[in-house]
């Protein structure tokens, strides 16, 4: 898919984050801006085929999600902040106000264990192998 595609494709869904983050017009809740930045990309890059991308299309997407988060949140923020963030303490609180499900929750903190630290996280995998 061509990325001015992805991007009209994604766009409703960006609309609606930050529409659903909003605290007013002017003001995002950075806290839940983020974990949802990270639900939707933690689903789309396990399962790209349900959202209507191929796995190839997901560079580009990655692009134009940090664009819109960076749009959203400030400069320097992007999709590995958003993870960041769900890794930190207040990404825990924030995970606990919102009630996430225990699934929810650690699907978040496995794709930040990928994303923040892939050589950790090849061995973690590894280990967890190596004892089936």
């Amino acid at each position: 898919m061509k990325p001015d595609d992805l991007a009209v494709a994604f766009a409703s869904v960006l609309d609606d984050i930050t529409a659903r983050s909003a605290v007013t017009d002017a003001f995002i809740d950075r806290a839940t801006y983020q974990l949802y930045i990270a639900t939707l990309w933690a689903n789309v890059v396990l399962n790209p085929q349900e959202v209507g991308i191929e796995e190839r299309d997901l560079e580009a997407l990655h692009i134009i999600v940090n664009e819109r988060v960076e749009a959203d949140l400030g400069q320097d923020s992007d999709i590995t902040g958003c993870f960041r963030f769900v890794n930190s303490k207040a990404g825990e609180l924030a995970m606990q106000q919102a009630s996430l499900t225990k699934t929810h929750k650690e699907l978040l903190l496995y794709f930040s264990s990928m994303i923040l630290d892939p050589e950790g996280h090849k061995r973690w995998m590894e280990d967890v192998d190596d004892d089936r």
